[in-house]
């Protein structure tokens, strides 16, 4: 660049930027609610002190620190890499400056600039520059996971404006969560990664920016993160009351009894539960009798989307929507929920649940308009009926679905005979679920049983997390449990999950090898939704395609963060948006003395 034109650049006077006005904050709901002198985010203790141990669990192992490729199964090290931007999390869809002191929003949403605070550092001292992040940008599209070049598909390049001032241009100007994702993009130091490839799995500690640093490691067994002491954003306004434990230690179980057992010992000090049965029968040890161990329900307010058994449509066996939506109506939520669960959970009937994006009802007007294109490829009940899922009577003589069934099979071409589902080639219908772990089985077995009342051989196999995430990676599978998560504002994420492109690239988010065009055009009209209305309409309508054309067993969802731990932490009182907030806890000593005490003599 011609230092002439550099020097009007940086004064703001020539360039795409000049017009806007740079900002601390983005928000796709509107203005960001916190003003550009905030103190702290409003979930944190700005007082909280700093130091003390928090030693977690996880199911599986890991052999690399390498999180931004397909290889490998990377470990737990969150807290590492800073972002651009951070989210606040008691506020939706909003990202407020982070290594970068300023963003500044090109006009009419040709592109934006993000002006790197001169602060940021990386943990070995050197600054963070813009050829960092256009470095880190160019390099993760290039070879990094799938997700990163469905994410960035819009961005026509990265360029340096100046050291510390980097431009991305977007290919067209009509998707506004673009300034949003790449205020997400974590930042590597291009010198670091020089001389190491990096499409390999990663087995040394990696340099990162945040507030934390790998300290000690295991491969497969521990890893213990270290609180950087002169964290270069400590004191910010996104950094404030964050971070608090000196070390954070990761240990690893083959499966998650032994985990559970390990928090009872007072090997691990904290644990997300997510088995009802678990959270209403594991935790009437003496421990939680006498208040030691604390059990919480921490009520969210997010989006749950979508967990469920998905069907890989990519096998010839599932590709006829009537079998898909057959297999669902066999599986019994009722009894399940009943039986198994302690009646924890909500029927989960929307791939955007627990928000206002979830389809309801039939068709708005606005719905059908973004559907009517596509009337001939879509079931046509989705026009002209509420979807809805089989309600049974928790006996699990569900003969009314299996009849519905069935009728579906018969339609598709599958009759029983002699007590077996079979094609018009005689061959029966057989298919595997893929589990990582052994906690599903649980809801895997009941549904085989249902699913052989009607001639079907299916089978559950269960592998260790590194396995499944291979086969998964590689779509070597039939059937298999999975959760998709959704936001506020849906985006750039949807093609990843629904897209044709994503359905072919090994490692995607698209389990079901979702490829539909109606899909596909819903997803444009979500990215190029000029309001937050349009917005939802799209995203309902993209909603009641993917339920109509059942891809997926729908299972449950929970509206509170269950978490187990040892009283010997604190955290703020206020309730937070997101429910668990682990980053904003803190070390109490005060409490520790007594539970180390009750550890120490094997209470």
């Amino acid at each position: 660049m011609r230092p002439i034109l550099l020097f009007f650049m940086l004064l703001g006077l020539v360039g795409p930027a000049r017009a806007q006005t740079p900002v601390h904050g983005l928000s796709l709901l509107g203005t960001p609610q916190l003003p550009a002198n905030f103190p702290y985010f409003p979930y944190v203790n700005p007082d909280a002190p700093k130091g003390g141990d928090l030693v977690l669990g996880a199911v599986g192992s890991f052999d690399s620190f390498h999180p931004f490729i397909v290889r490998g199964s990377p470990a737990a090290i969150n807290g590492i890499f800073d972002t651009l931007m951070r989210p606040n999390q008691d506020e939706p869809e909003a990202y407020y400056g982070h290594l970068a002191g300023a963003i500044i929003v090109w006009p009419e949403n040709q592109g934006v600039t993000f002006v790197l605070r001169p602060e940021a550092r990386f943990n070995d001292g050197s600054k963070v520059t813009a050829d960092d992040v256009v470095w880190t940008f160019n390099t993760l599209r290039e070879q990094g996971r799938p997700r990163y070049r469905q994410y960035y598909a819009d961005v026509a390049e990265a360029v340096v404006e100046a050291p510390d001032r980097v431009g991305f241009r977007f290919k067209n100007t009509t998707n506004r969560e673009l300034p949003l994702i790449l205020g997400q993009l974590p930042v590597l130091p291009k010198a670091w990664w020089q001389g190491r490839d990096f499409t390999k799995p990663l087995t040394e500690a990696p340099l990162g920016s945040g507030p934390y640093r790998v300290a000690e490691f295991e491969l497969g067994r521990s890893v213990t993160l270290a609180r950087v002491p002169n964290y270069w954003a400590q004191d910010l306004p996104t950094g404030k009351g964050l971070a608090n434990f000196d070390r954070i230690r990761t240990e690893y179980f083959r499966d998650d009894t032994i985990a559970l057992q390990a928090l009872k010992a007072g090997q691990i000090d904290f644990r997300q539960e997510t088995s009802s049965k678990t959270w209403a029968t594991a935790y009437d040890f003496p421990a939680v009798e006498k208040g030691w161990v604390k059990k919480e329900a921490l009520p969210h307010r997010l989006p749950t989307g979508m967990q469920g058994f998905f069907m890989n449509t990519r096998r010839p066996i599932f590709q006829d929507a009537r079998v898909r939506q057959a297999l669902a109506l066999v599986f019994d939520f009722e009894w399940v929920n009943a039986n198994l669960f302690y009646g924890a959970y909500a029927r989960t009937t929307s791939y955007f649940s627990n928000s206002e994006l979830a389809a309801t009802g039939l068709p708005s007007p606005a719905e059908r308009a973004l559907l009517e294109p596509f009337r001939a490829k879509l079931p046509p009940g989705l026009f002209t009926e509420e979807f809805k899922l089989p309600v049974s009577d928790a006996s699990g003589n569900n003969r009314t679905a299996l009849r519905q069934a069935l009728v579906l099979l018969k339609g598709a071409g599958w009759e029983i005979k002699d007590l077996k589902l079979v094609n018009a080639a005689g061959t029966q219908m057989s298919f595997e679920i893929l589990l990582s772990q052994p906690a599903m089985e649980r809801v895997a077995l009941p549904y085989v049983q249902w699913l052989a009342r009607m001639g079907i051989d299916a089978r559950v196999r269960t592998v260790d997390p590194a396995q499944y995430q291979r086969l998964s990676d590689s779509y070597d599978f039939d059937m298999t449990d999975g959760v998709i998560g959704e936001s506020d504002s849906p985006g750039n994420e949807q093609t990843g999950f629904w897209g044709c492109d994503a359905a072919k690239l090994d490692g995607s988010d698209n389990v079901a090898g979702v490829c539909h065009p109606a899909v596909e055009a819903m997803i444009k009209h979500i990215l190029l939704a000029p309001d937050r209305a349009s917005l939802v309409t799209a995203t309902r309508a993209l909603d009641r395609v993917l339920l109509w054309n059942w891809y997926a067993v729908p299972h449950w969802h929970n509206q509170a963060s269950w978490v187990v731990h040892w009283d010997r932490f604190g955290h703020p009182a206020k309730p937070v948006r997101v429910g668990l907030a682990i980053d904003a806890w803190w070390f109490d000593a005060g409490r520790a003395i007594v539970t180390d005490a009750a550890r120490a003599a094997g209470k």
